[in-house]
């Protein structure tokens, strides 16, 4: 049974830094792409960050890029996602995604196993 289980969320102040954990369990995701969305209050699921395979190539939504960086550790089937200058508006619930291609995607329809999410706050 294959299972993502998502860690790090919390409640920060804006200009903070998080780092959140995704670790997948079931079977070995080593030639799989993963990603990471949220989805904030009254508003859709949206791409954050997505990573290939091997970790070599990473994909940023415009709103992240500079602040966040996502990167893999296969060994241990586990992907992450750092955040720093948190704004109030990257308030959402986090998830993270694997995807059964080793190249990256932004399409939520694109990835096959999805974790619960974590929450992640942040205030003014």
């Amino acid at each position: 049974q294959v299972q993502l289980v998502e860690s790090g969320g919390g409640l920060v102040q804006a200009g903070d830094s998080l780092r959140l954990s995704c670790a997948a369990s079931g079977r070995t995701f080593s030639t799989d792409a993963m990603g990471w969305f949220r989805q904030a209050p009254g508003n859709e699921r949206e791409f954050v960050a997505a990573i290939n395979w091997s970790g070599a190539t990473t994909y940023y939504a415009d709103s992240v890029k500079g602040r966040f960086t996502i990167s893999r550790d296969n060994a241990k089937n586990t992907v992450y996602l750092q955040m720093n200058s948190l704004k109030p508006e990257d308030t959402a619930v986090y998830y993270c995604a694997v995807r059964s291609r080793s190249s990256h995607s932004e399409r939520e329809s694109d990835y096959a196993y999805w974790g619960q999410g974590t929450q992640v706050t942040v205030s003014s």
